[in-house]
C-alpha cells in the first residue's frame, strides 16, 4: 500500500476528528458515572475526570483544522514531490496514429530510375560513381581520420572562422566549410560535395596534402547571381568513406546578373573550346603499305 503526504494528512484530520468525538462520549459518560458515586471526593474526581476529557475534544478539533490547513504545505517544503509519470504520458500512446505510414508507402510503387545523373543526399552520404571515377591517389587513408563539426563562414583569419553563422542572407560572395581534422595521411583522397536542396552544385577532390593534424577548409566561390536561397550541405569524404556533415541556409534572392556585351568570337577563339587534337594512343599512325613488285 503506498501512501504518499496528502493521504497522510487525510488520514491524520479523519483520526483527530474521530479522537475529538471519542473525548466527547467518554466525558460525558463519566460524568454521568461520575454522578451514581457514593463518595463525595470520589464523584467529584469522577466528574472532573469527565469534564477534562470534554475539554480535550476542542484541543482534537482544532488540532484537526490545523492538520488538514497546514501540514500538507509545510510537508513539501521539507519532502518536495519527486516527479512522477504524469496521466499525461497516457497520451504518448497515440503513436498507434503512427500506423499512417503504411500509406506513405504507396509512393513507392512509382518507378524511380536506378541511376541518377544528379547525385542527391539521402541519410547515408555516399561518393557518387562520377566523381569516384577521377580519383587518382593511391593512398590508403587512415580509417581512424576523423574530423570535426564543419563551420560556415563568409571569411577567415588563420584557418579559423570569423563570425561563423549557419543561415546567410543574400547578397553572397563566397562562402567557407571550415573544420579541423587528425589522422590523416598525404596522399590519401580527399573530397568535398556541395548541395544545394539535393542537388550537387560544387564538388572538390584531390590527393590530401595537409599533414596529420590541424585546419583546413573548402570554399565555394561562384558567381554572386548562382547563390539561390535554400538548404546547402557539405559532405567531406576521405577515400569512400564520408567522415562529416554540415548544412546551412541561403535566405533572400541573389542579385540580378547584369549583361555586358561580349567581344565577337573569330573562329580561332572557338577552337579553344575544344580539346587539343593531341594524338590519343588510338590515333596511332598505321604504317603505309608499298607496292609489291
Amino acid at each position: 500500500m503506498n501512501l504518499d503526504i496528502h493521504d497522510a494528512v487525510v488520514m491524520s484530520v479523519v483520526l483527530a476528528a474521530l479522537g475529538g468525538l471519542a473525548s466527547i462520549w467518554l466525558g460525558i459518560r463519566r460524568i454521568r458515572t461520575g454522578r451514581k458515586v457514593t463518595y463525595y471526593r470520589l464523584r467529584r474526581k469522577q466528574v472532573a475526570g469527565g469534564w477534562w476529557t470534554l475539554a480535550f475534544a476542542p484541543v482534537l478539533a482544532g488540532l484537526a483544522f490545523l492538520i488538514g490547513r497546514f501540514a500538507e504545505p509545510i510537508a513539501y517544503t521539507y519532502f518536495p514531490p519527486s516527479p512522477t509519470p504524469s496521466p499525461t504520458q497516457t497520451v504518448s500512446l497515440t503513436p498507434t496514429i503512427s500506423l499512417t505510414p503504411t500509406i506513405s508507402e504507396i509512393p513507392s510503387i512509382t518507378p524511380t530510375p536506378a541511376i541518377s545523373d544528379t547525385p542527391t543526399v539521402t541519410p547515408t552520404p555516399f561518393m557518387p560513381d562520377v566523381i569516384a571515377i577521377q580519383f587518382s591517389s593511391t593512398v590508403t587513408p587512415n580509417p581512424a581520420a576523423i574530423f570535426s563539426p564543419i563551420q560556415f563562414s563568409r571569411t577567415i583569419s588563420n584557418f579559423l572562422p570569423v563570425d561563423p553563422q549557419t543561415v546567410f542572407q543574400n547578397p553572397i560572395v563566397r562562402i567557407f566549410a571550415i573544420f579541423s581534422y587528425d589522422g590523416m595521411n598525404d596522399g590519401a583522397q580527399w573530397t568535398a560535395l556541395w548541395y544545394r536542396d539535393g542537388d550537387l552544385v560544387y564538388y572538390e577532390t584531390e590527393p590530401w596534402q595537409g599533414g596529420t593534424g590541424g585546419y583546413a577548409y573548402s570554399a565555394w566561390n561562384p558567381p554572386a547571381e548562382e547563390w539561390l536561397p535554400g538548404t546547402y550541405q557539405v559532405i567531406m569524404f576521405v577515400g569512400m568513406e564520408w567522415k562529416v556533415l554540415g548544412e546551412f541556409r541561403v535566405t533572400g534572392d541573389p542579385p540580378t546578373p547584369t549583361f555586358t556585351p561580349s567581344p565577337s568570337v573569330s573562329p580561332t577563339r572557338t577552337r579553344t573550346l575544344f580539346p587539343s587534337s593531341t594524338p590519343r594512343p588510338t590515333d596511332t599512325r598505321w604504317p603505309t603499305q608499298t607496292p609489291a613488285e
